[in-house]
């Protein structure tokens, strides 16, 4: 499957925020965004003109579908489910996308980003309900138990990334037992829950037009 294999700090300088694509860097002095807030390009940093409600849209909806890692016609299928569901389709969306398998890992601590979560993922080290599941859109459902494979306890990326989870700082519809490297999903999280900074309904008004 494609995926993009550029620099991922020049996303996050094109959205004109962090979207936390390297983990731990993003928050340390070394973090490519704090060094070189402007736009990427030769005239990154006179690039300053009104924007048109198209572009504002346009780029609300590369800000999430870039947080996710997502390519624009996986993007575009959530939209579609998202719209034909009931409820409000813009948190519907994010729901969703906060239940993928990857971002539940990473969620939980257990990767330090969603790009490293969706590798491991696939590297078959993670199961839901004691079963191995490979696939990074896998879709989390309430009461799912998500625990890292016997063969991968030793890895250092998990453990490095664990010992930084910090008690009462997981988003409250998921639960992590640090002894034994498991986490449940205990409820749908509702938009209030799900810490991302953006604005979800100019990505409806984009798809509507």
């Amino acid at each position: 499957m494609a995926r993009y294999t550029g620099a991922v700090c020049k996303i996050c300088r094109r959205e004109g925020m962090k979207l936390f694509l390297k983990g731990s860097k993003c928050y340390t002095n070394k973090c490519t965004f704090e060094k070189k807030g402007y736009a990427p390009g030769q005239h990154g940093q006179r690039r300053s003109f009104k924007q048109s409600e198209f572009s504002i849209q346009l780029r609300e909806k590369q800000k999430i579908k870039r947080m996710y890692g997502l390519l624009e016609r996986q993007f575009h299928n959530y939209f579609e489910k998202a719209d034909h569901a009931q409820g409000i389709t813009g948190e519907i969306l994010l729901k969703m996308l906060e239940c993928r398998f990857d971002n539940v890992v990473h969620r939980l601590g257990m990767a330090p980003s969603r790009i490293a979560a969706r590798q491991l993922v696939r590297h078959r080290h993670f199961l839901v309900n004691d079963k191995l599941v490979d696939i990074p859109s896998y879709q989390i459902k309430v009461g799912d138990i998500i625990s890292v494979a016997d063969k991968s306890r030793k890895l250092d990326i998990i453990h490095d990334s664990m010992k930084k989870v910090r008690e009462g700082k997981l988003v409250p519809w998921l639960s992590l037992d640090k002894a034994a490297m498991k986490g449940e999903f205990l409820e749908e999280p509702t938009r209030e829950n799900i810490p991302v900074n953006v604005n979800e309904q100019l990505v409806v008004e984009l798809y509507s037009k």
